[in-house]
């Protein structure tokens, strides 16, 4: 059902059914797409800095008059921003971007830039979490030997 969720190893829920917004393009069909997304019922909706429509996705939250805490909202980093400060760099254009206070969900979208480079990325996630402004932080795409 829409409203099946699992819990995620830090405690957390997600919702099992979700919209993924990649290659949707940005402005009007974006924006339609998640609103009408969460008119059916989704409470999920998953985006990334890469797809470029983060805008859209906030405003269609926003446009929906559904609670913010009843809209689950995963983004991603991408592969140019790991490192500490490009972490906490580019999250904080993704949360101004979606014009929320907090992710539910930030992923790593692919681990590519080398092993020091994602300890310090993870790193940054960890301290975002801690500050509140990211519930639950993961890896997208990846085998789970790599991190």
């Amino acid at each position: 059902s829409k409203s099946s969720t699992a819990k995620l190893n830090d405690g957390h829920s997600i919702p099992l059914l979700g919209l993924g917004v990649y290659l949707t393009p940005q402005g009007d069909v974006c924006h339609h797409a998640v609103l009408s997304a969460l008119n059916e019922g989704y409470r999920h909706i998953d985006t990334a800095a890469l797809y470029r429509n983060e805008e859209d996705v906030g405003k269609a939250i926003r446009d929906s008059g559904i609670a913010r805490e009843q809209v689950y909202v995963t983004t991603k980093l991408w592969d140019s921003d790991h490192g500490y400060e490009a972490t906490i760099k580019a999250f904080d254009k993704s949360l101004k971007k979606l014009r929320l206070d907090y992710v539910d969900l930030y992923l790593i979208h692919s681990p590519n830039p080398g092993k020091k480079k994602r300890l310090e990325t993870w790193r940054a996630f960890e301290d975002l979490q801690s500050q509140g402004k990211i519930r639950s932080i993961g890896q997208s795409i990846e085998f789970v030997d790599v991190i």
